[in-house]
């Protein structure tokens, strides 16, 4: 990471402040050190009435039973999701990626994922509500952010919560360590198959995807 990068807090405290004076009854937050916590165990039932109150410059999301906030995205982060975009209508024009999107994950369907992309067939998400159940979603697309989770939550939370949905492949394209990583074979909650490519080198999605991403242009956005 250059001195430029910097990890940032989750959220300002006005933030936290508008969340608070919104959240359900019995749902107690604190503000400690940047990020959000919550004082007492947190239902998903609870999580997704909070999400729904939480201001629009507040992105939620419930991972491995605790609250988390999800970074704003900035500008290399939103490049890259277009490069995305890109090599995969290149070669699989039958298929979106989808920004933003709410998914069902973990065991039994308990966890709340705000995936920065979902790759399905167009017109998957037709008629969905906030949070759509994984059936369906081919890949799990997460750039990773400046914040001081995003350790923990991309790189060992997440490849749990979207193994345990039957998610086929999670992407992961980490800013941190220039590199692309491919999860693939969920089974027992755990992804077999973990490749790590150098950005600039040809990267393998193995099927459902099948098709190869050219990372030379990640270069460009190396911070």
């Amino acid at each position: 990471m250059t001195p430029g990068a910097a990890e940032r807090p989750q959220m300002p405290v006005e933030d936290f402040e508008e969340l608070a004076g919104v959240a359900p009854e019995g749902v107690r937050l604190e503000f400690v050190d940047g990020k959000v916590r919550t004082k007492d165990p947190l239902t998903v039932e609870d999580f997704e009435e909070l999400e729904r109150r939480a201001p629009e410059t507040v992105r939620l999301e419930y991972v491995n039973g605790k609250l988390e906030v999800k970074a704003v995205p900035d500008g290399n982060h939103r490049e890259i999701f277009v490069w995305l975009q890109e090599q995969c209508m290149q070669h699989r024009p039958d298929l979106r990626v989808y920004g933003e999107s709410g998914v069902k994950t973990e065991e039994y369907r308990r966890g709340r994922a705000r995936t920065d992309g979902a790759v399905a067939r167009k017109g998957h998400f037709k008629g969905h509500g906030e949070w759509s159940a994984s059936e369906g979603i081919l890949m799990a697309v997460e750039i990773t952010s400046h914040d001081h989770d995003t350790d923990r939550r991309d790189r060992i939370d997440k490849p749990v919560g979207y193994a345990a949905a039957d998610i086929p492949v999670y992407l992961l394209i980490d800013r941190d360590n220039d590199t692309v990583v491919v999860y693939s074979e969920p089974k027992d909650s755990r992804y077999q198959q973990i490749v790590s490519y150098p950005w600039g080198t040809p990267v393998e999605l193995p099927a459902p995807l099948a098709f190869t991403l050219d990372t030379e242009e990640l270069k460009d956005y190396a911070d």
